[in-house]
């Protein structure tokens, strides 16, 4: 019981750190102070103290076994998705204990990824996590760290750049042979003899195509390959990749996870604990370890993810239908829209309610794209996503995606809704004239 394993960790702290996690946390909580000495603590609370003594126990390098820390820590995440009501609350409580401690001395942002469910396929969730210091990192502690000369990799043509790019400048040069399809069932299922791994994003970026994660992973281990599954777009809140049988989930924490475009890392989240050991490894030598600063950013994030994401899907679907109501505009994509081709997957996939913050749209020139987004008063223009400040670019500027000039990537903040639509309405009349 958490009252019982608390006091134990306690014991083995120096008594001064102890003291500063545990007010730092009945700051956090508005706990009276002899709550803490009492004992009669809220459930929440006695196991955030808990957490806070396993951090600074890992931090004082005190005897505890790797393997020992991964079981008690698995113990207390348990606890606290059984006590909490909200999970994200425990993060918060712990937000200011975090900037005391390196991710890599204890598994402390780990947790917090843990406790919003980035993968949740089995208990022991500390020694099946990763975190690391950008979402290409993580990509890099996948393909770098677990494929060898003589392997098969499937990749998207169409997905996050900086995948395919390794895959080709680094992993093809090295021996292993590289396969690039489409994010489209078929072509990935027509790819999947002899591969070792696949790797899909769902939904795809920019283009926003929806796949069957359960379908393609029990495709991809019937072959005899694993599946990798970028959950970036989607967010844990969306999808569950591991529940859904794929065998690797990675995603940059910099976009909707955090939401404040504020911090850069990102995470792996394996099936196999062989796997996630093999990511850590990969963090410790290439240096991929975010900072502890970093650290703290995401545990203060984490505890608005549900608001913000709620407020940020509405707000992408009352835009999608905006902008399919206008002559002007083409090829609206949002899973949200019933006429979207991947609707009925992605209500079935993410629980009908929710179809995820980012929407795509073409204006057919670069002109006219230029002219809208210089236009927009509301929406930044900017490369990254899922911030609760809406943004904006033009995909061609880049010169890698295979989508039209005038085509635009568009991510919905936490604004008024009413004031995002009639900006955008605003900006498209301004732009109107352009060629």
């Amino acid at each position: 019981a958490a009252s019982e394993l608390v006091p134990l960790m306690g014991e083995l702290l120096e008594y001064q750190y102890r003291v500063r996690l545990r007010e730092g946390i009945r700051r956090e909580a508005a706990i009276p102070p002899d709550a803490l000495e009492s004992g009669e603590l809220p459930g929440a609370v006695e196991i955030a103290v808990g957490f806070a003594d396993l951090v600074g126990f890992t931090r004082l390098g005190e005897q505890l076994a790797p393997e020992d820390v991964g079981r008690v820590a698995g113990e207390l995440a348990g606890m606290a998705r059984e006590v909490a009501e909200e999970p994200v609350q425990l993060v918060k409580m712990i937000g200011d204990a975090a900037m005391l401690v390196s991710p890599e001395e204890g598994p402390l942002l780990d947790l917090a990824l843990d406790l919003v469910a980035t993968a949740d396929a089995d208990p022991e969730f500390p020694q099946l996590r990763a975190g690391l210091a950008s979402g290409l990192a993580a990509v890099t502690a996948v393909l770098l760290a677990m494929l060898e000369p003589g392997d098969v990799v499937v990749v998207p043509a169409d997905g996050y750049p900086g995948v395919t790019t390794i895959a080709l400048e680094q992993l093809r040069p090295r021996g292993i042979e590289v396969r690039v399809v489409a994010t489209d069932d078929a072509a990935i299922r027509a790819a999947l003899p002899g591969a070792t791994l696949v790797w899909i994003e769902t939904p795809s970026n920019p283009g926003l195509v929806v796949l069957d994660v359960a379908a393609l992973a029990a495709a991809a281990h019937e072959a005899g390959a694993l599946l990798a599954v970028d959950n970036t777009l989607a967010t844990p809140l969306l999808q569950r990749p591991l529940q859904l049988g794929a065998d690797l989930a990675i995603g940059s924490a910099s976009k909707g996870l955090t939401g404040h475009s504020d911090l850069v890392l990102g995470y792996v989240a394996a099936a196999d604990s062989a796997f996630a050991a093999k990511a850590r490894a990969w963090r410790s030598l290439t240096g991929a370890i975010a900072g502890p600063f970093e650290a703290w950013l995401a545990h203060r994030s984490l505890a608005t993810l549900d608001v913000r994401h709620e407020r940020q899907c509405a707000n992408a679907l009352v835009l999608a239908r905006a902008l399919a109501a206008r002559d002007d505009v083409v090829d609206v994509r949002y899973p949200g829209l019933p006429e979207d081709r991947g609707h009925a997957l992605a209500a079935r996939s993410f629980g009908g309610e929710r179809f995820g913050s980012v929407l795509c749209f073409d204006l057919r020139t670069e002109t006219r794209a230029q002219a809208f987004l210089g236009a927009a008063t509301l929406i930044a223009e900017a490369t990254s996503f899922g911030g609760v400040h809406s943004s904006a670019e033009r995909r061609l500027r880049w010169g890698i995606d295979d989508v039209s000039p005038g085509f635009i990537r568009l991510s919905a903040g936490i604004e008024d809704a009413d004031d995002l639509v009639a900006d955008v309405c605003a900006a498209l009349d301004a732009s109107a004239g352009a060629a």
